[in-house]
């Protein structure tokens, strides 16, 4: 039907222009942001899933500096007590030594003024190891540092995922054997000589006593080495479920640029087609001006 106020065909495509315009302008946002989903409207079930997604990907991320935190402190703590077992393989040395009765008083007299530096140098190690500015044993005669309580690691992007390391125990057993060893190991260490290795029987007695403390310090060794092994596998477990986790985000919220692209043209070609027959829509009511001539 011919009409003057109602032209059916400039009606639709002016539909049709905004509608591809809008599709357009929606593809050239995608391909500007590299997101398919800009806004919830875009894909509110995807943005809820994909909001999900990344919220455990980042607590992951996290996780993973965790346990890479929880191992450096670990091995902290071990390089110390490695250190703690050549001096007292050295006492041991020194004990055994002295307990010959080959030695002489000047020499066992020698033996111990080592054995006393050896001695003060535990309490050093013991009382002065630090990770991050905080002693990781405590003072020396009654531990208060980070192990002498059990700690807790959070390994994972909710509340459940945690590991508790507890070494207290051992390391209180290991504190008192050091002092057993040494009095130059206390905290009120005296000035004089020590006589721990000073005649050949005390040296005898001294023999088995450091070779329980180095048993001590041999479960705290273990105790260590097999908390950072599991740290170890934490992370690369946290590092497979977070590839895989951030790869299914990008599934949902990244844009495929080959095919947004294509998506794009066509609509640039309907934008130009549509736009021409909005203007050729216009000569419909010249057909009406030319039934009344």
């Amino acid at each position: 039907m011919l009409s003057l106020h109602t032209n059916a065909a400039a009606l639709s495509t002016t539909a049709a222009v905004g509608s591809n315009q809008k599709a357009l302008s929606t593809s050239m946002t995608r391909l500007g942001t590299g997101y398919r989903i800009n806004s919830a409207m875009d894909d509110a079930a995807g943005l809820q899933i994909a909001t999900r997604l990344e919220a455990q990907t980042r607590g992951m991320s996290v996780a993973m500096r965790n346990t890479q935190n929880g191992i450096s402190m670990m091995q902290v703590a071990e390089g110390a007590f490695e250190e703690v077992t050549n001096i007292l393989m050295r006492m041991k040395d020194l004990a055994t030594e002295s307990a010959t009765a080959s030695a002489t008083d000047d020499d066992r007299t020698a033996m111990q003024s080592e054995f006393d530096a050896l001695g003060s140098e535990l309490a050093n190690i013991i009382g002065n190891t630090s990770f991050g500015g905080e002693k990781l044993f405590g003072a020396v005669g009654g531990p208060d540092g980070k192990l002498s309580a059990a700690l807790t690691f959070q390994i994972g992007a909710t509340s459940d995922e945690t590991m508790e390391v507890d070494t207290s125990t051992a390391l209180t057993g290991l504190d008192t054997a050091l002092g057993g060893i040494s009095a130059y190991y206390n905290a009120t260490a005296p000035t004089a000589i020590g006589t721990e290795i000073d005649d050949a029987t005390a040296a005898n007695g001294m023999i088995d006593t450091i070779a329980d403390a180095l048993d001590d310090v041999g479960e705290l060794r273990s105790q260590l080495g097999a908390a950072s092994n599991r740290l170890d596998h934490v992370y690369n477990n946290l590092s497979n479920m977070s590839t895989n986790t951030t790869e299914a985000r990008s599934r949902i919220m990244d844009v495929d640029y080959a095919s947004e692209t294509a998506n794009m043209t066509s609509k640039q070609l309907l934008m130009q087609a549509s736009t021409s027959m909005l203007k050729q829509s216009s000569s419909m009511s010249q057909l009406v001006l030319s039934l009344m001539q």
